[in-house]
């Protein structure tokens, strides 16, 4: 019962780190079965079978808070299946003993790109178009497989992909890939079904990991707003990291005190991957605050017009000018001020300058 009711809690940390980053749910459940133990395919498979519902709740959720974009569901859901069907049956084929160390791998190399991912500013290319399927369909193909082979991957592929390419907001990205995922857990575990049958699974674990999940998924849809999703990266990205290097020194037969300094080596690097996205995060709001600032002040001639009463607002009229009846001063029927070629140039000057500081701006915080 003890060993349920921490699966249970494991699944509703996994499914909050998962709602923030769109990534992550399958990568630390599946890391932390095979920590404990369990066979590679079962692991993976269990995980998936459980993502069914996870995903689900998951995606309806985001659908509530509008975080969904449901053409790119369409274009990258379809491919991440066929790419996740074709990894479970592959991972079902092959021995514990040779599956150990693949997904150990594909695990460690996922959490080392997560630290190094959110140790950076993200890079948006906003000059980009919208997103095609040529894009989506292999990014979901590869995504889907390494999935299914590795016990967690859709998300780690597939959400800084969409990230980098700029062309979506992130909070779209994180509920999309979401949402897509319920369609490739599905397909993984007809995969794993068929080349494991039933007794691949372990069901008391997918009731628990599918408990915690539920529970968390609404929370995770909100916090997906709030929650800083540079610093989360890089804590999750440290764990998978150190607890699959465990499982490749033993299948490297390393021992010693060789393993004590890997570990250190990788503590530190973790240490410094922390500590790069703290900066990173601290710069970027520093910069968000500068340029609404500068945005604010940039027409403070407009902002005391939107601040001031329709009664301020009405100058009085000059000497040798006819003054309009009471009525229409009343109702709010004013003159126009009659545009001129000076003013319309010198409109046109202002608007450029204020442009291009705009762009420098938006450039320093890419930057």
């Amino acid at each position: 019962m003890r060993k349920l009711l921490v699966l249970a809690l494991v699944g509703l940390a996994a499914q909050l780190v998962d709602g923030a980053l769109g990534m992550a749910y399958g990568l630390t459940s599946s890391t932390l079965l095979l920590f404990a133990g369990v066979a590679p395919a079962a692991a993976s498979a269990s995980v998936h079978l459980a993502e069914i519902g996870t995903t689900l709740a998951a995606g309806v959720s985001h659908w509530r808070f509008g975080n969904v974009d449901w053409k790119v569901v369409g274009r990258i859901a379809l491919p991440g299946a066929i790419g996740a069907f074709a990894g479970a049956t592959f991972l079902s084929s092959i021995s514990t003993e040779a599956a150990a160390p693949w997904m150990a791998a594909i695990l460690f190399t996922l959490g080392a790109y997560l630290l190094v991912r959110f140790s950076r500013p993200l890079r948006a290319n906003r000059a980009a178009g919208r997103l095609r399927s040529r894009f989506l369909a292999p990014l979901g193909l590869v995504a889907g497989f390494v999935d299914a082979t590795g016990g967690g991957g859709w998300g780690p592929v597939a959400t800084p992909a969409l990230l980098v390419s700029g062309r979506m907001e992130p909070r779209k990205v994180i509920g999309s890939v979401d949402t897509s995922e319920f369609v490739v857990a599905g397909a993984a575990s007809i995969g794993f079904l068929i080349g494991l049958g039933s007794e691949g699974f372990l069901l008391p674990t997918v009731a628990a990991l599918l408990v915690g999940g539920l529970i968390a998924a609404p929370i995770a849809a909100w916090l997906v707003r709030i929650v800083p999703a540079q610093l989360l990266g890089a804590v999750i990205g440290g764990v998978i990291v150190l607890t699959n290097a465990r499982t490749l020194l033993s299948a490297g037969g390393v021992g010693g005190s060789v393993p004590v300094v890997v570990y250190a080596l990788l503590g530190a690097a973790w240490l410094v991957a922390v500590g790069l996205a703290v900066r990173a995060l601290r710069r970027a709001r520093r910069a968000r605050a500068t340029v609404d600032a500068a945005l604010t002040s940039a027409s403070p001639a407009g902002a005391a017009i939107a601040s001031a009463s329709p009664a301020e607002a009405v100058e009085p009229a000059a000497a040798g000018e006819s003054v309009e009846p009471a009525e229409a001063a009343k109702s709010g029927q004013v003159r126009e001020p009659v545009a001129t070629a000076e003013t319309t140039e010198t409109t046109e000057t202002t608007e450029t300058t204020e442009n291009a500081e705009s762009r420098k701006l938006a450039a320093a915080v890419e930057g």
